[in-house]
């Protein structure tokens, strides 16, 4: 006598669905009715997305996931980022992977690679990507042991992702995806193969630098992003939006209207031109207004301050390497990154009774960072801005 348990699988619109035995989202699908098992691409388990080929061992709420859902967009891009690690390793077997992650209409790929990827190479890999979809290659998740899957990256060659597997706590199952001779690290979920994705529905978009784990003192990787969408028109709609972007890009409007331009002399700082700085004071002097109304009193303080204020505030050892300094008199000196140290100061001086508070300072303080070149945007992201920074000193009381 069989006296394994039943399952019951409680569908969104409440409705269920009992089997005699552990059930996997593709059986679900199918039973449910064949269009829903070709649409199916993952599922929902208890508010967690699944494979669809992973067994159900217990009672659960599930959804189904199509391709015309929200939620779709996420695994497609990922898929997406997958595919682009499978072509580039057929394509350049010496190039070693990283990470790559869907992001906000998108998504990439690191690379550790010496010879640099160019546009000529994304149309290539473009290409074999359509192919290894065509191949429509089966999707298979695995787990390994933690350290079985660093000594397997590294019998592989992939030094980067054995170097992720070894930072992940001991007794963790380490979950590993395999389509065709292509096998990642990834917590998933997946596509039931690579067929999913569809060919007309992704392009890759650029090529950028990115250093390791997001730390400048680590290699510098190739970064391939790439758009993914649910369907051709969806891409095509957001192509479009792209160019209609890119003809009112401020930095071509700050250029072409003669408000501002950049040059390699002073990267990440504008020159600001007459028309561009009339805008500039009339912004200012609206701001300015606004703080005098709510009681603001508008101070300056010193670009360039000792290093031993910045020891003080902690902005030395936590923002060290993004700021501008120099020495005079034997002493070191930063230009300041941000305001805050320096209205304290002024508060230090003023104050004589708590009666004083609140007190509101404000200012148009001139402030300099080093970013990296990579992460300069026009006026979006600079090296040299004015903030309009406000403190408010008070009592617990008065917050």
């Amino acid at each position: 006598m069989n006296s394994q348990k039943k399952i019951t699988l409680t569908l969104p619109d409440g409705s269920s669905r009992t089997f005699d035995s552990p059930v996997t989202g593709s059986i679900l699908a199918a039973d449910i009715g064949p269009g829903l098992a070709k649409a199916a691409i993952a599922i929902v388990v208890d508010g967690e997305q699944w494979d669809l080929s992973r067994e159900i061992t217990q009672d659960s709420k599930v959804a189904i996931i199509t391709k015309s859902d929200e939620a779709a967009l996420e695994i497609l891009r990922h898929d997406a980022a997958h595919i682009l690690a499978e072509a580039v390793k057929e394509l350049y077997p010496d190039t070693q992977v990283t990470i790559g992650p869907a992001i906000e209409n998108g998504f990439y790929y690191d690379f550790a690679r010496k010879t640099p990827f160019t546009t000529d190479d994304l149309v290539i890999i473009e290409k074999r990507m359509s192919e290894i979809i065509d191949r429509d290659e089966e999707i298979i998740r695995s787990e390994m042991d933690r350290d079985d899957a660093v000594k397997f990256f590294i019998d592989m060659g992939e030094a980067y992702k054995a170097e992720l597997i070894a930072a992940i706590p001991e007794g963790q199952a380490i979950t590993l995806y395999k389509q065709g001779d292509f096998i990642d690290l990834c917590r998933g979920p997946h596509l039931p193969s690579t067929g999913k994705l569809g060919k007309d529905c992704f392009k890759l978009m650029k090529v950028a630098g990115a250093y390791w784990r997001g730390d400048s003192n680590n290699e510098m990787l190739q970064r391939i992003y790439g758009t993914a969408w649910r369907t051709k028109k969806e891409l095509k709609a957001y192509l479009h939006r792209l160019e209609e972007a890119e003809k009112r890009d401020h930095r071509k409007l700050g250029k072409e209207m003669k408000l501002f331009h950049f040059q390699e002399e002073a990267a990440g700082m504008p020159f600001w031109h007459p028309a561009g700085w009339t805008i500039y004071q009339q912004v200012e002097a609206y701001i300015r207004r606004k703080q005098q109304k709510y009681g603001y009193q508008e101070i300056k303080t010193p670009q360039l301050v000792d290093r031993s204020l910045w020891e003080k505030s902690g902005h030395w050892e936590k923002f060290r390497e993004h700021m501008y300094t120099t020495e005079a008199d034997g002493r070191a000196l930063a230009f300041k990154p941000m305001n805050c140290p320096c209205h304290v100061q002024v508060f230090n001086q003023g104050i004589v009774s708590y009666r004083d508070l609140p007190l509101r300072l404000a200012e148009f303080g001139s402030c300099h960072r080093y970013e990296p070149s990579g992460a300069l945007h026009g006026l979006m992201r600079v090296r040299s801005f004015v903030q309009d920074d406000a403190h408010i000193f008070c009592t617990r009381d008065q917050i």
